[in-house]
């Protein structure tokens, strides 16, 4: 099973939605799909596809432990639960280009935690690839602080006291 998962903000995220179906037609993803929409309106009817709106952080868990790929939107706090499982997952982040968000903070974090070994996704090709053979389950930690924010809080704290 594959976990694609688009978050749940406002946003429409319809280019990752068109993308999913081009994988489907094309039987590029043979095995079953669990689409988590989100507010991202879908069209998608395919037999290996099963689609809802939301999963709680329990449902969402459950589903990613037992799939052999995570597809995920770039939000912190899903790439997080998802490093913390050591799961395969690779993010797609949303880009204020497409109306997908407010703006590119979900490449910047992508971009920030590739230094991990987390692979993300712009193109539809590097998507493609991932899914063909998929990145190694991740093992390590991203950081110690409760949240992105208090992370960066506590590093430039540390930083301004080196000062």
């Amino acid at each position: 099973m594959i976990v694609y998962t688009l978050g749940t903000i406002f946003f429409p995220f319809d280019r990752a939605v068109d993308w999913l179906q081009i994988l489907l037609e094309q039987e590029i993803i043979v095995e079953p799909v669990l689409l988590q929409y989100g507010a991202t309106s879908t069209r998608l009817n395919h037999p290996l596809l099963t689609s809802v709106p939301s999963l709680s952080r329990h449902e969402m868990y459950a589903a990613a432990q037992q799939a052999s790929l995570v597809i995920s939107h770039a939000g912190q706090g899903s790439t997080r639960m998802l490093a913390e499982m050591g799961a395969c997952f690779v993010l797609l982040p949303r880009l204020k280009r497409y109306g997908e968000h407010v703006d590119d903070h979900q490449l910047l974090f992508a971009r920030a935690v590739e230094k991990y070994g987390i692979q993300h996704c712009i193109e539809l090709q590097q998507l493609l690839e991932y899914v063909k053979e998929r990145p190694s389950p991740f093992q390590g930690k991203l950081f110690n602080a409760p949240s992105l924010v208090m992370h960066l809080i506590e590093r430039y704290r540390s930083l301004e006291l080196q000062k």
